[in-house]
């Protein structure tokens, strides 16, 4: 603390001398204010208990690689439990593995991940307020609202929802093939989130956020990277977003070239008329076999061919190889008539 007071300092303490509140906290805060304020424009606060590891580039990066998890796990999960189940990103972020610990509720779904060729581990983590409506759904339930116990999984349970962990870890390989192919595998599971300490507890992870909702019910599912499993392959990171952009374009053009060929075997109805007249009801119903319909139209003259109910050809008929035929002799117009 300076000898002479600021501003500031002196306006904190005769407001902390009146309410009567702690003045040895006033003027710390006051102190603090006065310190931050007082940094240049080109100096930022710097927190050593939360280091940023990761920049804001490969942040969004890896946000981008796990919004199509997002949008595939939430198809796979409709298509398996007959309901609409919405998965979307939540957040990105880093903290370090004793903050994500303690923002789990205890007992949870927690899996821990082998990652193949990466050493260490990653973790899967799904709230028990998803997991047990998602039980109840396979179990038959789901009509009213679920009930969430306080307890941990039985071995059925967790049999059960590692359908929904096999699924995950699916598109969860599929996302990281940018990056490099890994082999995700459940090489653990604990209720109890504080007996998984598979690295220090001020070591850095990103915590990967997703919300899951089922009609009334919502909970999260958070995928946890420890920094250090990370790390050998951090700088690729950078470069996922041209990647991202590159596939995009290929797939459009993979998209269009399929398309093409698709349309190409599509199957098309075609009718060639003869002519067009008129009749009287009486005449129709009094029409036999062998009975003549006489029209305007001249035997030298084209018939038109329609494709899908659509005029296109005018061609003339004739025989091919004992099989009746005709022969294309112009397109239509917009206006020729029958």
């Amino acid at each position: 603390m300076p000898d002479v007071l600021s501003q500031s300092e002196v306006d904190a303490l005769l407001n902390a001398v009146d309410s009567g509140v702690d003045i040895a906290g006033t003027m710390e805060m006051a102190a603090n204010s006065t310190a931050e304020a007082e940094l240049p424009e080109d100096v930022q606060i710097y927190d050593f208990k939360r280091p940023e590891r990761v920049s804001t580039d490969q942040i969004r990066s890896i946000e981008m690689m796990h919004e199509v998890l997002a949008r595939k796990l939430g198809a796979s999960l409709s298509a398996y439990l007959r309901t609409i189940v919405e998965v979307k990103m939540a957040s990105v972020e880093q903290l370090t593995y004793q903050e994500f610990l303690m923002s789990l509720p205890n007992p949870t779904c927690f899996n821990l991940l082998k990652c193949d060729p990466l050493d260490g581990s990653m973790v899967l983590e799904i709230n028990p307020s998803i997991v047990f409506p998602i039980l109840d759904k396979l179990l038959g339930g789901g009509h009213g609202e679920p009930h969430i116990p306080d307890r941990e999984m039985s071995d059925i349970e967790w049999r059960l929802i590692s359908h929904v962990t096999t699924e995950t870890l699916t598109f969860l390989r599929d996302c990281w093939k940018p990056i490099m192919d890994i082999d995700f595998m459940v090489s653990g599971r604990e209720s109890n989130p504080m007996l998984m300490q598979i690295v220090p507890p001020n070591e850095v992870v990103i915590l990967v956020c997703f919300e899951i909702r089922m009609g009334d019910s919502s909970g999260m599912l958070n995928l946890c990277i420890p920094f250090p499993v990370i790390e050998p392959k951090i700088s690729d990171f950078s470069t996922i977003q041209t990647w991202f952009q590159t596939r995009r374009t290929s797939d459009a053009a993979l998209e269009n070239a399929k398309l093409n060929e698709g349309v190409k075997t599509a199957p098309l109805e075609s009718v060639v008329y003869i002519a067009k007249t008129h009749i009287k009801m009486r005449d129709l119903l009094r029409m036999r076999p062998g009975d003549l319909i006489l029209t305007k139209k001249d035997v030298s003259e084209p018939l038109m061919m329609t494709i899908a109910n659509r005029p296109k050809f005018w061609v003339y008929p004739g025989q091919h190889r004992h099989y009746k035929a005709v022969r294309v002799h112009t397109e239509t117009a917009i206006d020729d008539e029958l």
